[in-house]
């Protein structure tokens, strides 16, 4: 295959396996940690005129969905990729990073939320998933790929 179609195809993946792992996180979170009685989670009106009810245990899984969804897509992207590994990982976990933006405008959330959510589950995640991704590939080839 094609290096740039290969790595065309490992920016997509990744796009779509974090993006896949961050809403069935999501999905599951109401199940795991209920909501305060009252608050529809899937209407930004209901969040915002609930923020208050709302515990330190309730950004728990959203953090996750976040977190986890930037490494899995990373890991992916720096599975598939041909070359360029490091700065495809990244470009997922910024990608990744962007929609945290954009959603810390759209979602009503506690500052200490938003600043953890921005520094540590995007970027540092990317970089975790490109760390895993080298030694999966080191443990395959008896070498450590960039």
């Amino acid at each position: 295959m094609p290096i740039l179609l290969r790595n065309l195809l490992a920016v997509v993946a990744g796009i779509v396996i974090g993006g896949v792992v961050n809403m069935a996180i999501i999905t599951v979170s109401p199940l795991l940690i209920a909501p305060p009685a009252g608050v529809d989670v899937n209407d930004a009106d209901s969040l915002g005129r609930s923020m208050h009810l709302f515990e330190p245990r309730h950004f728990l899984m959203p953090f996750l969905a976040h977190a986890l969804g930037t490494f899995a897509g990373a890991l992916a992207a720096g599975l598939i990729a041909a070359r360029y590994r490091t700065a495809i990982a990244y470009g997922i976990g910024a990608v990744f990073l962007g929609g945290g933006i954009a959603a810390s405008f759209l979602i009503p959330a506690p500052a200490w939320f938003i600043a953890l959510d921005l520094l540590a589950a995007y970027l540092p995640m990317a970089w975790l998933g490109l760390q895993v991704g080298n030694r999966v590939r080191s443990g395959r080839s008896g070498e450590l790929h960039n």
